[in-house]
């Protein structure tokens, strides 16, 4: 089976990357952009006997080691 694994930062935590991104788009002449959050995107292939058991493991991957469930969320989306 085959997951795609979203990681956001929570609102309201600082993104300096993505502050130092809309600078740079800026220094580009792209003006329109308001803002900008970076993130981390993750394609897991598993062998999971059946989906609820990947959706379990694929959770406690997250929230272990994928995501820093302090400062980000995270979203799985599985085929």
């Amino acid at each position: 089976m085959k997951a795609r694994i979203y990681v956001t930062l929570k609102k309201g935590v600082l993104d300096p990357q993505g502050k130092a991104v809309v600078g740079a788009l800026h220094s580009m002449s792209f003006n329109e952009v308001k803002d900008l959050r970076i993130g981390k995107y993750m394609e897991v292939e598993l062998d999971a006997s059946s989906k609820e058991t990947e959706e379990v493991r694929l959770r406690e991957m997250c929230e272990k080691l994928l995501a820093n469930t302090v400062i980000e969320n995270y979203r799985i989306e599985m085929d």
